[in-house]
C-alpha cells in the first residue's frame, strides 16, 4: 500500500501559511532535505490555492530538484471550482477527497506527497489517512496565520527522524500510529 506523506514548513508556533515570509535563513541541511522528501513520491495532492500559486511559479522555475519533480509528477487537485489545467500531469479530484485518497493509496506506485496545502493536509490528518508527517520548523514565532494542526483530533506520532540545521531549523519526521 502506498503512503501519504505530508511535508510542511512551519514556524515554531505551528503557522504554515506563507512560509516564505519566515523561512529566511535557508541552509544546506534544509536544502538537502528536499531531495530526500520527494525521492519516493510519484504523485502529489494539492489544494486549489497551492495549485494556483504553484502553477504560476514552478513550470518556469530552475530551482532544482523540486522544479523537475513537481513539473513531472502526477498532480491531483482538490477543488470544487473550475480549474485551469495548463500545468502538465494535473487531474482534478472529482469525488470526495478522502475517498479519492483511500482509493489512490490502494493503487500501485510510490508515496503520495501533500505539500503546502494546509486544508488538504488537515482533512487527510483528520480522516486518519496520513502515514507520515515531515516538518521543517523555523526558529521563529509568527504569532498569526493558519496553523497546520489547529482543529485536528488527537493523533499519536512516532519519531522516525530528526535533525537540527546550522541555522536552527528543526527537521522532524513522524509516523502516524494507528
Amino acid at each position: 500500500m502506498r503512503k501519504i506523506v505530508v511535508t510542511e514548513f512551519l514556524s515554531l508556533d505551528g503557522v504554515a501559511e506563507a512560509p516564505d515570509s519566515f523561512f529566511t535563513d535557508w541552509d544546506d541541511v534544509v536544502d538537502a532535505s528536499i531531495p530526500r522528501a520527494i525521492a519516493t513520491q510519484d504523485a502529489v495532492i494539492l489544494g486549489r490555492r497551492s495549485y494556483t500559486e504553484w502553477s504560476q511559479f514552478w513550470p518556469s522555475s530552475q530551482i532544482e530538484p523540486f522544479a523537475t519533480f513537481i513539473n513531472g509528477v502526477a498532480k491531483y487537485v482538490a477543488t470544487s471550482a473550475p480549474l485551469d489545467l495548463d500545468w502538465a500531469n494535473t487531474t482534478v479530484i472529482d469525488s470526495g477527497l478522502v475517498e479519492f485518497v483511500r482509493d489512490l493509496k490502494q493503487q500501485r506506485g510510490g508515496d503520495i506527497g501533500v505539500h503546502a496545502s494546509i486544508s488538504v493536509a488537515q482533512a487527510l490528518l483528520a480522516a486518519d489517512v496520513v502515514d507520515e508527517l515531515r516538518l521543517v520548523i523555523a526558529p521563529c514565532i509568527v504569532g498569526r496565520g493558519r496553523r497546520l494542526l489547529d482543529g485536528l483530533p488527537s493523533l499519536r506520532l512516532e519519531s522516525i527522524g530528526s535533525e537540527t540545521s546550522p541555522t536552527g531549523y528543526l527537521l522532524v519526521d513522524y509516523r502516524v500510529i494507528r
